[in-house]
């Protein structure tokens, strides 16, 4: 879905059920939809300020996202960028990870410690490191458990020269991928985290990239939450310190820089819910972690899921240029839910139907072609995946022609 192609349905049909759910379970109010630029930004500005004065965190940026829905419950600069420091790990090991996948590599395969991964990352580096002796050939497994549990930033760049030839190489495979994983605005020049200009995310993006490798590498995922690593004659305690405490942490990574702070992507599950949390910018490893604890568990408190459609119920009509008809009802598949604050205090909801507009026909039945989002005005937000509920045909020659007239005079423009 573009971003600089959004079109908003008029109308949600059957809106006074759904109010009448959310009002039941929540006692929440919905808004009618916005539709025009400017009022999406006052919206924006009244939802951020209204945040602040619910809950707010001491870092510089922060998330916290559902993993399933990927609903954003809290946001606080999310899409600033800042140096990740050791987080940027995580999209070393994505690439490594889809490597596995793809057989390129195996848990057995061996790379080497290289001289310039001893010097950079291992122990001459003053770094965290693996400790892994020069020269000396590592299977990947053990260079999994290095940088996850560890934070290695020799085992970092070993992977990276193993399976690119050279951390520069490895570092555009990784921003790459997280083009692949549509992830705009991060960019990496190193494999481990190290400061290096350029080298940057945001707290947006490192939680879709925990929600990526938590579905999409489940077996990978459980190291996460292993609490020590004995290698050679060290033995490792894993750096993530929420998995000490009991909230339902187990997983993922800490990091720090003198130019960033202090910063954690953490990911903890509590009965079937699972919560990411974004931190970056803290002032000291201390607050690092009570402020990734405090935003889980208020987030596992005040957030719970709220049936807003039933299945089989048309949530909305999307507009259909050159098909027999001139919209096309929506609907989830199956129950629309939605992720949303139990303890709302008079908030407002907003919803709007999303997608790129006009559709183009033939669209089938069952279709994923449009987005619900819900905000509300603690700037929490979740979007369900809408779906045709009726085929579309091609219509003919001249109610084409009729479409591409009627959208040049009101400038939707296919």
């Amino acid at each position: 879905m573009s971003p600089a192609r959004r079109d908003v349905a008029t109308s949600l049909s059957p809106l006074p059920r759904a109010m009448a759910i959310a009002l039941a379970a929540a006692m929440l109010l919905w808004s009618s939809v916005a539709t025009s630029a400017q009022t999406r930004g006052a919206a924006t500005a009244a939802q951020t300020q209204a945040s602040q004065s619910e809950f707010s965190v001491r870092a510089r940026q922060a998330i916290l996202v559902d993993a399933d829905s990927g609903a954003v419950m809290f946001q606080h600069n999310a899409d600033e960028l800042a140096p990740p420091a050791s987080m940027s790990k995580l999209m070393t090991l994505a690439v490594l990870f889809r490597a596995l996948k793809d057989g390129r590599v195996t848990p057995e395969t061996e790379f080497l410690m290289s001289e310039y991964a001893w010097r950079t990352g291992g122990g001459p580096s003053g770094t965290s490191a693996m400790f892994v002796p020069i020269n000396t050939r590592v299977r990947v497994d053990e260079l999994i458990k290095g940088i996850i549990i560890q934070s290695g930033n020799d085992a970092a760049i070993a992977v990276a020269e193993g399976i690119a030839g050279s951390e520069p190489a490895f570092a555009k495979m990784m921003t790459d991928e997280a083009r692949r994983l549509g992830m705009p605005k991060s960019t990496f020049a190193n494999a481990t985290g190290l400061y290096q200009p350029g080298h940057l995310m945001t707290a947006r993006e490192l939680a879709a990239l925990a929600r990526h490798l938590i579905s999409e590498y489940p077996d990978y995922y459980a190291i996460f939450s292993v609490k020590e690593f004995p290698y050679r004659k060290h033995k490792f305690i894993n750096r993530n310190p929420l998995l000490f405490l009991n909230i339902g942490a187990d997983g993922m990574k800490t990091g720090f820089i003198k130019e960033a702070g202090y910063g954690i992507t953490a990911s903890a599950k509590q009965g079937e819910r699972r919560l990411i949390a974004v931190i970056n910018g803290a002032a000291t490893a201390d607050e690092r972690k009570d402020e990734a604890r405090r935003l889980l568990e208020w987030g596992f408190r005040a957030f719970g899921e709220f049936k807003l459609f039933e299945a089989g119920e048309t949530v909305g009509k999307a507009r259909v240029w050159g098909g027999d008809r001139m919209s096309v009802p929506l609907m989830g598949n199956g129950a629309v839910i939605a992720v949303l604050p139990r303890f709302p205090a008079n908030q407002k909801l907003r919803a709007e139907i999303v997608y790129n507009g006009p559709l183009k026909a033939p669209i089938e039945k069952g279709q994923p072609v449009a987005k619900l989002r819900v905000t509300s005005s603690t700037e929490a937000t979740s979007e369900i995946q809408l779906y045709a509920a009726e085929d579309v045909k091609p219509a003919g020659t001249w109610k084409r022609g009729f479409d591409t007239l009627l959208h040049m005079a009101t400038k939707w423009i296919p």
